[in-house]
């Protein structure tokens, strides 16, 4: 169910804390949290908290916190109801949270690693289970023995400190959200309470959402943006429920996410283009059967470039189970603005073909044929604006060009990166800017276009391959080589530019389901299809195609194919290494 903008209740308090002791006096038995665990009961054994429950649990924890105003917690807690306590008792307690994950999430070490280097948490919260994994780990690090660590489910009995913790103001940092690093190191974006609460505001307007009949599901990773916003910041503000499961439990069987989307009338969730494809992909006509997506307000669709086939498909699959095309709402955001900036309204995603050429050169015209775009809305309580990136002057509509954020919801810098936050979050419009204001905004590193009013996604401006003078968007070549084989699954291509003799070259790496039953010959002529195909539709050579088995595609752990390290890898020549393996 949604509501007229003019109808949305705003946040309970202007702070977190304060949010959650309002939900815990006026609706003190409501149920606040529902963790559905899939690692021990194949239906998901349920685990609920009241709003009252979440409360003591949290003030407990907050007291076993020894930090002082300012110090930074880690959640280092895997996905559960611990996480949420963990999260909303370090800010109690006065500390900055960051939000992270369990040192024994497959592949992200090193990410882990370094951003406990940048933040140097005080104090680490975890689970009584991955408490000696998360000692183990720290004890490789600078100091790591010097930070304490507490379990959430085991916080010891009694306070650590003999200060009493400090009201947060909404000008007090909240918490610290680190990038994904998709083409850059991860860099902690320092998030208010103010910043916070105002997305929650723009985004619960822009969606319509009511939050006395809402109630969101997410399996969206907690320690990344649109999961923290949607799983837990939204839910507390709001006085939502909220039905949380782990990631892995969405990867194992994508049934679960439907499932309890079915089991709750009025509820809300969010997914990457991915989560779509593979939904719709992975789930048996007999489970799709019991489904019941009528029940469904709607689901955001953002994180990466939105593919409109793959909605058509997931529209397709689920139609006869209720799902409605108006239900799936296309949106954009970053972790630099909180997360939510544009979305749609209640109505079918509107897809626009733009010619390739014109795209290339700047200016977006409709075509009967070229690359197909889906609409992604507009701000709601904050300006967008579509600048060059090289002058700082801002565009008409129907030029393509960098999106620029400026509002409440943006956050006031890095973490002890003041050239950094400078150029990113201090950018100034120049010229005439017909009553935008002029600054600072925030420099979003995204390439979009304004066309009939709403706003297009074209891709970043550092994955923006040019060869010989012209823009190629990535995913779009990359859409295009997928096209080739139905082994290569969308979503599991990179492409990137190389230094050529004389100009930029581009580069296709592809992963192949069915990789290691390919003769010489059988990957040779699928390398030509994709080559042939590239040229017919861009006018683009490619320098290489390199087929590699799945999982070979380096990706942020937000799941966007991360280009950047993908051309490391070829450059060093990687590929060729693990295929001769």
């Amino acid at each position: 169910m949604s509501l007229a903008p003019e109808t949305l209740p705003a946040a309970a308090g202007t702070t977190l804390p304060a949010c959650l002791r309002h939900w815990a006096e006026v609706a003190g038995d409501r149920p606040a949290l529902t963790f559905a665990d899939f690692s021990t009961d194949r239906d998901g054994r349920r685990r609920t908290l009241t709003w009252q429950q979440l409360q003591e649990r949290v003030d407990f924890v907050a007291g076993t916190l020894p930090v002082r105003p300012g110090d930074r917690v880690a959640v280092l807690c895997p996905q559960s109801t611990e996480y949420v306590v963990g999260f909303l008792a370090a800010i109690t307690a006065g500390a900055i949270t960051v939000p992270l994950f369990d040192p024994g999430l497959p592949g992200h070490a090193g990410r882990l690693a370094a951003v406990l280097t940048d933040c140097a948490p005080t104090a680490v919260v975890t689970t009584a289970a991955a408490e000696e994994s998360v000692r183990e780990f720290l004890a490789g690090l600078p100091g790591g023995e010097n930070v304490a660590v507490v379990a959430v489910d085991e916080p010891g009995e009694g306070p650590a400190r003999s200060w009493p913790a400090p009201d947060a103001a909404p000008d007090d940092v909240a918490y610290l959200q680190y990038t994904s690093g998709s083409t850059r190191t991860p860099a902690g974006v320092v998030l208010t309470h103010a910043n916070v609460l105002a997305n929650v505001t723009q985004a619960a307007r822009g969606l319509g959402i009511d939050p006395a009949a809402a109630t969101t599901v997410s399996w969206l990773p907690l320690f990344h943006d649109m999961g923290l916003v949607l799983g837990l910041i939204l839910p507390v503000a709001l006085g939502m429920r909220s039905v949380l499961m782990d990631p892995l439990a969405f990867i194992e069987r994508p049934v679960r996410w439907l499932e309890l989307l079915s089991d709750h009338n009025g509820s809300w969730s969010a997914a990457p283009n991915f989560a779509f494809h593979y939904s719709a992909s992975r789930v048996r006509e007999a489970d799709r059967a019991r489904l019941r997506l009528d029940r469904v307000a709607a689901i955001v669709n953002g994180a990466e470039p939105i593919n409109p086939d793959v909605l058509d498909r997931f529209h397709s699959t689920f139609a006869e189970v209720g799902y409605r095309p108006e239900k799936t709402r296309p949106a954009y955001g970053l972790a630099e603005a909180t997360v939510f900036v544009t979305t749609g309204p209640g109505a079918p995603p509107r897809v626009t073909t733009f010619d390739r050429a014109a795209l290339g050169t700047g200016t977006a015209r409709q075509a009967d044929d070229g690359l197909r775009l889906v609409a992604c809305g507009v701000p709601v309580g904050q300006h967008v604006a579509l600048v060059d990136p090289g002058t700082g002057v801002a565009l008409e509509d129907g030029s393509v060009g960098e999106i620029w954020v400026h509002g409440p919801n943006v956050g006031t810098g890095y973490w002890q990166k003041p050239l950094e936050s400078t150029e990113t979050f201090g950018a100034r419009l120049t010229g005439d800017h017909d009553g935008l204001p002029e600054g600072p905004w925030l420099r979003t590193g995204d390439l979009g276009v304004r066309y009939d009013g709403e706003v297009y996604i074209a891709g970043r401006i550092k994955d923006l391959l040019i060869v010989d003078g012209r823009n190629h968007y990535p995913q779009d070549v990359e859409a295009t080589a997928a096209s080739a084989d139905r082994d290569i699954r969308p979503g599991s291509v990179a492409s990137f530019a190389v230094e050529g003799t004389d100009t930029e070259a581009a580069v296709i790496v592809a992963e192949h389901r069915g990789h290691t039953g390919l003769s010489t010959s059988d990957e040779r002529a699928l390398a030509a299809t994709i080559r042939r195909l590239v040229s017919d539709a861009h006018g683009l050579s490619l320098r290489a195609v390199i087929l590699v088995p799945a999982g070979l595609v380096p990706r942020t752990s937000s799941g966007k194919i991360a280009r950047s390290a993908c051309r490391d890898r070829y450059l060093a020549g990687d590929y060729g290494k693990a295929l001769a393996r």
